[in-house]
This record gives structure tokens, sequence and C-alpha cells, in this order.
């Protein structure tokens, strides 16, 4: 596909590079030619230099032929009017990001609507999501969602004495009462896409999908099931810090916020009255201690520098805290925050990757099985993708265990109007289901290239 990104900041950087990782041809805007120098010699791509939101600069991007433009500048306002220009120029699809708070929901749809836009993103919305979803069942590190919620996947690491060390996935259905699936384990550096010869052991980051009915209660079999947390201590009042703090008071819960600068505290005081905002550096860990670190359920840490973010959290984990989420957006550190033992890591810039991959996709085939929900999994070595199956797959009512399936492909889950089927190999695809794939085998565009 023809792509347009305006804007070559953090965020559109790593746009740049997950699109032309699925190989879509791209041309990068930007008014900075440092910007257009750095992507243009690390990606090999096509750059023009000068405002997105000046239609002769979009003329000279071929936004006219484009099949979709994505305008993540730091600018919203700018953001959009790129998108309208863009359409009005003949571009096929448009995603402007928009983060300013000051914008709400209704709102939002009223200038998506005016101004044909097809989709805002909001990457610090996308993260406190995710840190909410994530802070509701601790004892997972991520939690990804399909069809409304009706099926999770939720990624979990073994511990020495876990119920589950030592057993062979084949035996899984005669010692747990609950459907689910281990569908992706990480070993090491190593992914697997596991047989029923697999066995478990210490260390492992597994990937389990169900309906999270059956997620809690196998939580509670296996005595790693923790409350949802309640005390919820924020390192850092950004944007993200507010999303969450603003879904977590909905919930119930208390909430601290510490920041550094005071008119971001005075602010936080406004838009938060129910929330504990306090002054201070939360890198000092005295002030940590008095803020009453020691009585949190969970710390998130969300300020704007990774390197803090890892380095507090991992304090706070030697604290004692429950549980520890850290924001963390190069990949690298990631990696080093995991190796240290901090398991929840969210990445703002990932979210939307992954996002607009999935976007990219499903206008790919839109006259097929498309794509209806795509996350990148075990540090993106893993694809899981939701199909909805159109009436052209020819795998639909065959068992199975008599499919031919690719290597290193696995049907997860199947969703049928409100029934979720963890398959075994005697259930089939319908037309009209739902179909969770969990994928090692390289980029799906369609159900149909899970076959052989």
């Amino acid at each position: 596909m023809n792509i347009i990104v305006v804007g070559c900041g953090k965020i559109g950087k790593t746009i740049i590079a997950s699109l032309t990782a699925e190989g879509h041809d791209v041309t990068a805007v930007d008014s900075s030619e440092a910007a257009l120098e750095e992507v243009k010699n690390r990606y090999d791509i096509i750059t023009v230099c000068g405002n997105g939101a000046d239609p002769d600069t979009l003329k000279d991007a071929s936004a006219g032929s484009a099949e979709l433009l994505v305008a993540v500048t730091d600018s919203d306002e700018i953001n959009m009017l790129c998108c309208y220009f863009a359409r009005r120029l003949g571009a096929s699809h448009t995603i402007a990001r928009v983060r300013n708070t000051d914008y709400n929901e209704k709102s939002i749809d009223f200038m998506r609507r005016e101004l044909n836009i097809s989709m805002t993103i909001n990457p610090e919305y996308l993260a406190a999501k995710e840190l909410f979803n994530i802070l509701k069942l601790p004892a997972a590190t991520k939690i990804e969602s399909f069809s409304s919620r009706r099926f999770e996947m939720i990624e979990l690491k073994l511990k020495p004495g876990s119920a589950l060390e030592g057993v062979r996935l084949s035996d899984l259905r005669s010692k747990y009462s609950q459907r689910f699936l281990i569908c992706a384990v990480q070993r090491g550096e190593e992914v697997f896409i596991p047989d029923g010869n697999f066995v478990l052991m210490a260390g492992d980051r597994i990937g389990l999908t169900a309906a999270p009915a059956e997620i809690a209660k196998l939580f509670r079999e296996l005595r790693i099931l923790q409350k949802q947390a309640r005390n919820v201590f924020i390192f850092g009042g950004s944007r993200t810090s507010y999303y969450l703090a603003r879904r977590l008071l909905a919930a119930g819960s208390s909430v601290k916020i510490i920041e550094r600068d005071r008119k971001r505290c005075e602010e936080l005081c406004d838009l938060l009255p129910a929330a504990s905002v306090s002054l201070g550096d939360g890198a000092q860990r005295e002030i940590l201690e008095e803020e009453g670190l020691r009585f949190a359920d969970a710390f998130v840490a969300l300020t704007g520098l990774d390197e803090e973010n890892i380095l507090i959290s991992y304090y706070a984990a030697a604290k004692g805290v429950p549980k520890v989420i850290v924001k963390v957006n190069r990949g690298e550190l990631g990696s080093i925050a995991e190796k240290m033992g901090l398991e929840s890591v969210v990445s703002p810039r990932k979210l939307i990757a992954d996002v607009l991959v999935q976007y990219a996709r499903a206008l790919q085939n839109s006259m097929g099985s498309t794509v209806e929900t795509l996350y990148k999994l075990m540090d993106s070595n893993v694809e899981a993708l939701e199909f909805k199956v159109g009436p052209e797959f020819a795998g639909a009512d065959i068992p199975l265990k008599s499919m031919k399936l690719r290597r290193h492909i696995l049907i997860a889950g199947i969703i049928r109007g409100r029934d979720i089927v963890i398959p075994s190999g005697d259930d089939v695809i319908r037309h009209g289901d739902r179909v969770v794939v969990i994928s090692a085998a390289g980029k799906l565009n369609d159900l149909a290239d899970i076959l052989k």
C-alpha cells in the first residue's frame, strides 16, 4: 500500500518502522530536514520536507493517490487539517493523532465526522486503557482483548513452584476444569507455538487464551489471583497518568500522583479533584516513602524518561509493592526492564504501531476474512489476530484436526455469537465466526493465509 506518514517524531518513527517492516511503500513528511534525513537513511523511503497541513506539500507527497495517510505531528489541529486536505485531494483513508485532554469523545466524534477522518488515535489513552486492564488482574503481565472483551489473551510468567511447572500441555484438560488454551511460550530468547507434548518450566512467559470468567477461575485454582489494585501510586503527571487516574477513580480506587512540575500539579488538581496530587521529585526515595509508597497495592511509573521509570520501578518492586508497571517506549530499554524483573512493561508507541498495522492489513483485504484485531506478543515475535470469517474461507466446516495448517500457526479461540469455543481437533470454523489465530509464521492478511 501507498502510505504517507506526516510527522517524524518519536511516534512517527515507530509507525514508519512498523509499516516498512510490513512491506508498505511509505512516504514521510516533516518540516525538519534532519528528521527526514534520519528516516530516509534508516528505512530507504521517500521524504518530503514541508508543512503537512499545506495542500502543496501534500501534493508533492502524492496524497491524492495515497491509500492511507497518518498524521502524527505534535499538533492535534494540524493533524486534523492535514487529514481533511488529504481527503479533499483524493486520499482513500486518513488517521489523525488527537491527544489533547480538552477534547471529549463527543467533540472528537463530531470533528472526525465533519472532517471525514477515518480514525483518530491517542497513544496516551490507549496506554492508560492497557494499564487499567492489568491493574484489574494484577497477576497478569499483559492483557489483550478480542471481540469486545468476550475473549482475552493473558501473558503470565511462571514462577518457581507454580502449579503449572512441569505440566505437559496435553494433560491440562484432565487436570483443570476451566476452558483455556496455552498458545504461546517464550523461554529465554526462544518463542514456541507449543503442541500437546510441550512441558512448561519455571521462568516461561506463557500466553493463555480464554473467556475472562474462565481466567479468573483458573487463577483462583492456581492460587495466583490477586485482588484488583485499590491503592494506586502513580509516578509522573503525564497525559497517560490523567487518563489512567480518571478510569481508576471511576472504578472506586484511590489514586496518589506525584509530579515535580508545580503548574502540572495545579492542572491535575483541577482535573482530578478526587485524586491526591503531590508536588515533589518522585525520583527521591525519601519523598516516595513520605508519600506512602509502602501502602500502595500498585506502582505505575509514567514520566517521560524511560530510564527514570525503570529505576524507580525497580526500587518500588524491591520495597515490596505487589504490582509494578513501567512505561517504556524504547524497545531495547523495555528488554532491560524485563531482565531486571519488571514484568509489566507498557509502550504507547508500540500500541499505536500495532493499531496502524492492523488497520493497514484490514484495508489490504476488504473482501475476504479481514483482520478485526491484531496484537504483537512475546517481544513482537508472535502475533495474535482476530478474523471475521468470510464466505470465501476454504477451511470452513472442516474439523481442525483435518485442516492443513502452516507451521507455527494455532487456532486459539472461536467466537460464535455468544459462545466462546476453546477449540479441540473435532471443532470446526463456520462462516460468520470470529477466529483468534496465534502466529509465529510471519504476516497474515487473511484467514486463508493459515492454510498450506
